[in-house]
């Protein structure tokens, strides 16, 4: 079996142990009310007990199996999954369990897809898990609460030493544009993209990492979990539903473990810089923050504005923000901008992006901002024509397509999607490049990400980006502030746009959602210069995420269609009620 050039995490994790025993690997946060608990997991420890486990995993799973796991944000899932990388199994990372709906069967989905031989959780969610588990017609699989069994420290473990080629875990797409898909994360993909986070952005073994970030989605699982482990930093992990419940609690362990190290999609840093206090902000210090990643594609120059003005007072330093972009069929990390840069804006011309081309223009009404993602280390990185294959040159939008030693080998037994996605060629015969669906431009060597070629908007021969009309929204009415949009487009005679926004009326404010609707209308479509005549008002929350924060527009595209959105108001063109709603519908 040919040794790896690079090393791997297990590798890593290792040399981590042998030097670095006492140093905490992970500290787990929980509020308590006023109060913090704290779980602490030291390198030494982290060997101790995922190799224990591994022992236990290797008497009960064959090489390769799958193993799914069940567990919430902190310690419990560390060790489990480093145990499952120790003893050369699969780890499938997933939700913990918490009743029912779309997640209950997204995992029995991911379950049966996986074809998992056994289910490990903690004893907190194992009769949810076990529930889950029967009504999906899975209970035959064993089903293991880990911190209940006492694994020993008795038996052989041998030195992992793992072929490139080798699967270390399964990792399933959140979804934002298609069902989700398992892909295949290589030890081989997985050491060339840790080294390239090191590399590229420059964190080190004296780097301090702070998220939130769900542990089973890429940016939580690679960017913020793995990457630490692997540089021998460490991190301080809460939950993403304690951020959510507060989400200034993310910055005040920032402050409290004085981390230089973080990452977020752009929403969080944006609900940040609206809704924390002059109050709370008095009393914040970000001054050891040295790189906070925007993982978000594409990102918002607003936000990064906004932050940086907001938090400058809290000794922030703008530079500090820093986007970058990447996806999990790369192993995460694509590019990103540099430990001694910050954001790079580039004002361009709105009608040329709308024609395909990335014309730098000067700042005004005619002219969009977009955000650099970073620049390319060690890997391939083109801008192709998604029709014709031809690589095009820079300043022209096209498909971003990606080769090297970070692209994954594809999707977990999907022959059909892995052949769509990877091994693309271009029209000059280059073989072996992973297609993102993503359109971007190259120029003066930085990426720029400008949209999925799913979402756009056809309109009149224009391509119209939704997260910009999105934008446009959200800032019309007071009733729609903090809250979540969707714009997609439907067919009927044409491509009709549809507006789908969250709405909540202020505090002590009469709000009629008719005139709400007609406003948007009219209002929008004198911005855009089209004609947009369906909005949609739903109930905070109905706007469908995935777990980073994406909005899912074809789902809910779908769901509008199919008349699934329950709607607390709907204004529509009447072609679109002739072909979506039933003759007669009120809306």
């Amino acid at each position: 079996m040919p040794a790896l050039p690079l090393d791997t995490i297990v590798t890593r994790l290792e040399r981590n142990a042998r030097e670095l025993p006492d140093k905490d690997a992970v500290v787990f946060v929980r509020p308590r009310g006023d109060e913090r608990v704290e779980e602490r997991l030291t390198f030494g420890r982290l060997r101790e007990e995922a190799r224990a486990l591994a022992r236990w995993l290797r008497g009960h799973c064959a090489d390769d199996e799958r193993v799914l796991l069940l567990y919430p944000s902190g310690t419990d899932f560390v060790k489990v999954l480093v145990g499952c990388l120790y003893a050369g199994v699969v780890a499938v990372p997933a939700p913990a369990p918490s009743g029912g709906g779309r997640r209950a069967a997204r995992m029995a989905g991911v379950a049966r897809d996986a074809d998992v031989t056994m289910v490990l959780t903690d004893s907190a969610h194992l009769a949810a898990a076990q529930e889950f588990l029967q009504d999906a017609g899975l209970g035959a699989l064993p089903c293991v609460a880990t911190d209940t069994v006492e694994f020993g420290t008795e038996g052989e473990l041998p030195e992992p030493r793992y072929d490139g080629d080798k699967v270390a875990i399964l990792q399933y797409t959140s979804g934002s544009t298609s069902a989700p898909k398992g892909v295949l994360l290589t030890h081989g993909a997985l050491a060339h993209n840790l080294w390239l986070i090191e590399t590229a952005l420059g964190p080190d073994r004296e780097t301090r990492a702070c998220s939130w970030l769900p542990p089973y989605h890429d940016m939580g699982l690679i960017g913020m979990l793995l990457s630490p482990l692997y540089l021998g930093a460490g991190v301080v992990l809460i939950s993403p539903m304690d951020f959510l419940r507060r989400p200034r609690l993310w910055f005040e362990l920032i402050q409290e473990h004085r981390s230089t190290f973080t990452t977020a999609p752009n929403f969080a840093y944006d609900l940040l810089a609206k809704h924390i206090t002059d109050e709370q902000l008095a009393g914040l210090d970000l001054s050891s923050l040295r790189w906070a990643l925007n993982g978000s594609e594409p990102i918002d120059a607003r936000t990064l504005e906004r932050f940086g003005t907001r938090f400058e007072a809290a000794g922030f330093d703008p530079r500090a923000l820093k986007p970058c972009y990447g996806m999990a069929e790369t192993a995460l990390f694509v590019a990103g901008t540099p430990s001694d840069s910050g954001p790079v804006i580039t004002s361009v011309d709105v009608a040329d992006l709308e024609k395909n081309l990335f014309t730098p223009s000067p700042a005004g009404p005619a002219a969009r901002q977009l955000v650099s993602s970073g620049r390319v280390v060690d890997l391939d990185v083109r801008i192709v024509d998604p029709e014709s294959a031809a690589e095009l040159p820079d300043g022209s939008v096209g498909e971003i397509w990606v080769r090297g030693g970070s692209v994954t080998p594809g999707y977990w037994r999907n022959p059909e999607q892995t052949a769509r996605a990877f091994d693309a060629t271009t029209a000059a015969g280059e073989r072996g490049f992973v297609r993102t669906g993503d359109l971007g431009a190259r120029h003066d060597g930085e990426l720029y990400v400008t949209g999925r070629i799913k979402d756009v908007l056809i309109v009149r021969g224009r391509n119209l980006y939704p997260h910009d009309i999105e934008r446009e929204v959200v800032a019309l009415h007071e009733a729609f502030q903090g809250l979540q949009t969707c714009v997609c487009a439907v067919p009927a005679a044409r491509e009709e746009i549809v507006v789908l926004q969250e709405f909540r009326a202020p505090s002590g404010m009469d709000v009629d959602p008719a005139d709400v609707t007609r406003a948007v209308r009219g209002e929008l479509g004198e911005l855009l210069g089209v004609r947009v005549s369906n909005v949609v008002l739903l109930r905070p929350g109905h706007v469908r995420r995935t777990s980073s924060g994406k909005v899912q527009r074809s789902l809910m595209r779908d769901l509008f269609m199919a008349g699934g959105l329950k709607p607390l108001h709907e204004d529509l063109d009447a072609e679109i009620v002739r072909r979506y709603r039933t003759q007669g519908a009120a809306v």
